[in-house]
């Protein structure tokens, strides 16, 4: 989808406009339609995106006769205005950072002056060559994709272009870089692999004049931070042979766009933000589960996500309708794929088997299988992770499905965008999941719609992001003073800190690298804090696939149920010394969720805002945690069967956090008896981490919190909300920066929940080491609203 802003939508007032809205919709015809009508008391809102047609311009006067040629048999006979704008940038010098709709072409404003500029090189013969291009997508599929489209230009003499990543045969490897000069990878293999080896691709990187990054509103976070630094790396090995590459970044949607480029680059560059591309119509639907059942308001929480997505995706395929389903997790991913084909093997067994699961972990060769199984056709429902997000083009899907809010507008647009790519009508489905943030969304459409786009958040002079970069840095050349200006101005003294360290030694030629020891270097850019478990089966001895090691903690540990292919695995046991999960077959009735416990303790303050006597801090924290137990949960019904001890070693973390506290007398007039001040603080605590992730771009899984009626650094109750990620990864920052706009929609999301006690949808979290328990509900809407009498006005 192209630039999905509400001012091109109406809202509906009245549940006959609603069905209308959804009828108008051609991919709704006939069986389809009524998938939604039997369930249209679940729909919430719904919102048209309005159909608008493209707008061409002439090719640039520089592009080769040879190439629009070859364009022009492919379909595209101009470019779209803002294809050629950023082109025009690139050509005449500069970078750029283009931010238009999904299925807007982007493509084709980084190959006209990257193709233009080989072509150039071919007809040299030989001669001084310049124009290498290097692309970095952040999936694996999105590179093998762009591949396939560059084939089809007709690769040969003048173009040699190769995909370099961690499935690259090693014999290949040595022709790439001896030849190829448009290297399709990614970020991870930037940092393990060419950099490191830079003296071997002098030849590619002396010659590099584009490098593009694609999907760069992925770049957020930790990651964001470490492909930040990796590419203030590049820039300095490509000076070091003598090269100055020019940069195009590409988004669906990313607010700033110029300072997002500037962040990831260190370099300037001009944005293109109006989208001249044509856009399919689009009806977007918000929609809520019903209760389970026997719960009244919502007080035992709403039917799973994932089974309703599961009934919605094979609905759609009954009905003749290709879809996708977008879920946040390779367990969610494989667990709709099951249940949409066992609901379909039990109307239509022939359709069961074009239903399956895609997601990361998977090998190679099942990977390209789906990819190209989806676009013949053969697959008529897709359930799959973010692999898709930012994975192939696929055309002519007819809808997608939503398992629960992706973390960001620019990803819901993203995934959204996967539908009505042909001339057809197209149908968004976002399926709230039982937590606070979809809850709060599906409620308060105008937060989804009628908001700009949010910047990516990240932090690149994060000591434990920047540390290793720059140990990094001084192994591939001695760091001079020149080239601490790329790194920011807290490389100068994180440099003297790895020099008093000895990890790095002054010399006259600079910095240099002295110690032997890759554990200190940058090689988990994911930030999965750790290396991969590997999931072995234990009758076979068969790998599976991998888990992160930070992770392993939460999905990995004895008893957890994993999923692979459609089959169902339990964790037989964790050895975290040797990285190994084994796994055995068993078909449970239930899924598992990991609770843990945490304390945490004031390292340091680094702002201060006072609203009136309440006070919000921003500073860093040491969180000790620990995973305790797990709960099982019916597959269908979410209800908990079981609740599992654990018995796991404690994880010390220190990073950023936002806090805010109140005095006595705050508290006094609350009104709220002492013995509900933890369950208030703690309900507080919970809505807040649900609340979080529409103010700053992540995820509730990258976070944490910590409360307590009186804590022993600050003397107050306090309420904590800190990252999850060594040194912070910028979300508790911006927590602080937005407090009181986080902090009033955490109180109204409380406020107007319907359930008497709390539920999953206001302040009980699935992750909660006490079992949610205290919780006081009404307590904690209390202490928001205390909080809030003196803060400034939106």
């Amino acid at each position: 989808m192209a630039n999905q802003r509400a001012g091109a939508a109406t809202r509906p007032d009245s549940a006959a406009v609603l069905t209308t809205a959804v009828l108008t919709a051609a991919v709704l015809d006939g069986p389809a339609a009524a998938v939604l009508l039997n369930r249209i008391d679940r729909i919430t809102h719904v919102r048209r995106i309005p159909q608008r047609p493209g707008r061409t311009v002439d090719w640039p006067i520089w592009v080769p006769q040879a190439l629009t040629e070859r364009w022009a048999a492919a379909g595209i006979y101009a470019p779209w205005a803002h294809q050629a704008a950023a082109a025009e940038v690139v050509r005449g010098g500069g970078s750029a950072v283009l931010c238009t709709g999904t299925a807007s072409g982007k493509s084709l404003a980084y190959l006209m002056p990257g193709l233009s500029a080989l072509w150039e090189d071919g007809a040299r013969r030989g001669r001084t060559r310049s124009g290498n291009v290097l692309y970095l997508a952040p999936t694996k599929a999105l590179a093998a994709d762009q591949l396939s489209g560059l084939t089809g230009l007709g690769a040969g003499q003048w173009l040699r272009p190769a995909l370099f990543d961690g499935d690259t045969p090693h014999p290949e490897r040595d022709w790439i870089r001896r030849y190829a000069n448009y290297l399709l990878t990614n970020p991870d293999m930037l940092n393990r692999t060419l950099l490191p080896a830079h003296n071997r691709w002098s030849r590619f990187l002396g010659s590099l004049r584009l490098v593009v990054v694609d999907e760069c509103h992925a770049y957020r976070g930790v990651f964001g931070s470490h492909v930040a630094q990796v590419l203030r790396r590049l820039r300095r090995v490509c000076r070091i042979h003598g090269a100055d590459p020019q940069f195009v970044l590409t988004s669906a949607t990313v607010g700033d766009p110029a300072g997002t480029a500037e962040q990831l680059t260190g370099v300037a560059a001009t944005p293109i933000t109006e989208d001249a591309s044509p856009r399919a119509a689009t009806t977007v639907l918000l929609w809520e589960p019903p209760p389970v059942e026997g719960a009244s308001n919502g007080s035992a929480g709403r039917r799973s996500a994932v089974a309703e997505a599961a009934d919605l995706l094979a609905g759609l395929v009954l009905a003749g309708s290709q879809a996708l389903a977008f879920v946040g997790s390779r367990r969610g991913a494989e667990t709709v794929a099951v249940l949409a084909r066992e609901a379909l093997a039990d109307c239509d067994p022939g359709l069961a088997a074009c239903v399956a699961a895609y997601r990361g972990g998977y090998l190679p060769e099942e990977r390209r299988l789906l990819e190209n199984c989806l676009r013949s056709g053969e697959l008529r429902g897709l359930a799959t992770t973010n692999a898709l997000e930012l994975g192939i083009d696929v055309a002519g899907l007819d809808a997608v499905v939503m398992v629960g809010y992706p973390g960001t507008r620019a990803a819901m647009w993203q995934q959204a965008g996967r539908a009505g790519r042909g001339d057809g009508e197209a149908l968004a489905v976002l399926i709230a999941r039982d937590d606070p943030l979809d809850s709060y969304l599906i409620h308060h459409p105008e937060a989804l719609f009628d908001r700009p786009a949010e910047a990516a958040v990240l932090d690149p002079a994060n000591p434990y992001v920047l540390a290793p970069h720059l140990c990094a840095a001084a192994a591939e050349a001695p760091l001079t003073d020149d080239d601490l200006e790329l790194f920011g101005p807290a490389a100068a003294s994180t440099v003297e800190a790895l020099t008093g360290a000895g990890l790095l030694r002054r010399r006259v030629t600079g910095w240099h690298w002295t110690r032997r020891d890759p554990t200190v270097l940058p090689d988990d850019i994911r930030g999965g804090g750790g290396p991969g478990i590997r999931l072995v089966e234990l009758r076979t001895g068969r790998v599976l696939g991998t888990v992160d090691g930070a992770r392993a903690h939460f999905t990995a540990h004895p008893g957890a149920v994993h999923l692979h292919q459609g089959r169902t695995y339990l964790v037989h046991s964790l050895d975290l010394d040797d990285g190994v999960a084994l796994v055995e077959r068993a078909d449970p009735d239930y899924t598992t969720i990991a609770r843990q416990v945490a304390d945490i303790a004031v390292v340091e303050v680094s702002r201060t805002t006072r609203w009136g006597q309440a006070e919000i801090h921003f500073g860093s924290v040491d969180v000790t945690s620990q995973v305790v137990s797990y709960v099982s949960k019916r597959l269908r019904t979410g209800e908990i069967v079981a609740q599992t001890p654990l018995d796991l070693p404690e994880q010390c973390l220190r990073t950023a956090a936002v806090w805010w506290t109140l005095t006595d007398r705050q508290i006094a007039g609350s009104g709220i008896a002492a013995a509900d001040l933890p369950g208030a603080a703690h309900a507080a605590e919970h809505a807040s981490i649900g609340l979080l992730p529409l103010f700053a771009t992540c995820d509730r899984w990258d976070i944490g919190g910590v409360s307590t009626a009186t804590h022993a650094d600050t003397g107050r109750l306090t309420v904590f909300v800190h990252d999850g990620h060594p040194g912070g990864a910028g979300f508790a920052e911006r927590g602080h920066r937005v407090a009181a706009e986080w902090l009033r929609a955490t109180r109204d999301l409380i406020r107007d929940c319907p359930c008497e006690h709390g539920c999953p949808s206001c302040v009980q979290s699935p992750k909660c080491g006490n079992g949610n328990r205290p919780l006081h509900k009404t307590g904690g809407a209390r202490l928001l609203t205390v909080l809030l009498d003196d803060a400034p006005g939106l």
